[in-house]
């Protein structure tokens, strides 16, 4: 089989209204789908005024806010009639799952019942989110429903080999392949680089601002981040908090590190200038599945420091491009990054190893693997 010869229903619960990792990886793949003549329909909710241009063709599936005060993002009940009928009209031969949502669930359904080829690809852990908002004893119950979903599927693509065992060990045994995540590296590099600009802002150029970067929400470790700041602060260790992204809980945050400085939502040559400007890159989250942004600072050539669980265990090298710590060991993170504060030539060896590391991680080959995933399926059941 040849790539025009695939017809691709993709199913996202969010592919363009909120800008975050998983959707910008997944346009990424669709154009190169596209490219290579696959034919790609999207099913997705939908607002009016999107986060940014969808790749291919969207149709909009019906929608609800999302309870709890997470109103910016939806979720659909199903496949209802209308995105059905057009599912139905397009025929595709493979179907692509995205999240473990109502909408993800109705679409394997309607592809096993018409034995249509099935891939789902994993690109959140959503069973960590619970322990955010005090509901943690629903995470093994969690668990087993998703190991049942992925169960559901011909192949499972997911960013690198910790998810992979990490879901190997959950029971899921459908085969899982490796779909990687790629770095824009005329934006993101060591140039991007501007003391101009941090004096702007405030940042002395003898100062290391310690970095954030991402969609501020309670799930990327936001109430760690500010207990290693305030931590800094107590040992007198010379800083400056430096903040990138937008989110509900940004009011939350800036009330518990009052000294941070807060760029707002950067994009584009801006967000590049953003992340190379940092001295040290800080992401305490677990609920990565690959770390964009982790890639990302240290294709700038930001040494990490960031919590011992998926996503950075696949990117960051102990004691050579950062240090991974305990996910909630606020002295041993407040211990790492005192180091990096405190010793310049450190900093800048683990930020060029950082930097050269990254340099493999290219969009055209990471797609390419999702594509040759999709080929190879094709290819056994036509066997």
């Amino acid at each position: 089989m040849n790539p025009t010869d695939l017809r691709v229903a993709l199913f996202s619960g969010n592919y363009n209204y909120v800008r975050d990792g998983a959707n910008q990886a997944l346009n990424k793949l669709v154009r190169h789908l596209l490219d290579a003549g696959v034919r790609v329909r999207v099913y997705s909710p939908t607002v009016e005024k999107p986060a940014f241009e969808p790749e291919g063709d969207l149709v909009s599936v019906p929608a609800l806010p999302v309870p709890g005060g997470r109103g910016e993002y939806k979720i659909a009940l199903g496949l209802p009639r209308a995105p059905r009928e057009d599912l139905e009209a397009f025929a595709p031969n493979l179907v692509h799952v995205s999240a473990p949502e109502f909408l993800g669930h109705a679409a394997v359904a309607w592809a096993r019942k018409r034995d249509i080829a099935t891939v789902a690809s994993l690109h959140t852990r959503f069973e960590t989110y619970p322990r955010y908002y005090g509901l943690g004893f629903v995470e093994p119950w969690l668990i087993r429903r998703l190991t049942r979903f992925y169960n559901k599927f011909d192949r499972v693509v997911v960013p690198g080999n910790s998810i992979a065992e990490l879901i190997a060990g959950w029971g899921v045994t459908t085969p899982i392949g490796i779909w990687s995540r790629g770095v824009d590296h005329a934006r993101f590099n060591p140039e991007r680089r501007d003391l101009a600009w941090r004096r702007d802002l405030g940042i002395a150029d003898d100062v290391p601002a310690i970095g954030f970067l991402g969609r501020l929400v309670l799930e990327k470790g936001l109430d760690i981040f500010a207990e290693v700041a305030r931590e800094l602060t107590r040992r007198g260790v010379p800083h400056k908090v430096l903040v990138v992204g937008e989110g509900p809980a940004r009011d939350w945050f800036a009330e518990q590190v009052p000294d941070a400085i807060f760029t707002g939502f950067q994009s584009g040559d801006a967000l590049g200038r953003a992340v190379a400007s940092m001295d040290v890159f800080f992401n305490p989250s677990v609920t990565e599945t690959f770390g964009n942004v982790t890639s990302e600072a240290m294709a700038c050539g930001v040494p990490v420091v960031a919590a011992h669980a998926t996503g950075a265990m696949d990117l960051v090298v102990e004691g050579e491009t950062g240090f991974l710590v305990p996910p909630r060991d606020v002295n041993a993170y407040a211990d790492a990054i005192e180091r990096l504060a405190r010793d310049a030539a450190m900093r800048r060896s683990f930020g060029a190893a950082g930097h050269e590391r990254m340099q493999v991680q290219m969009w055209p080959q990471v797609n390419q693997a999702v594509l040759d995933t999709y080929l190879q399926l094709m290819a056994e059941r036509t066997r």
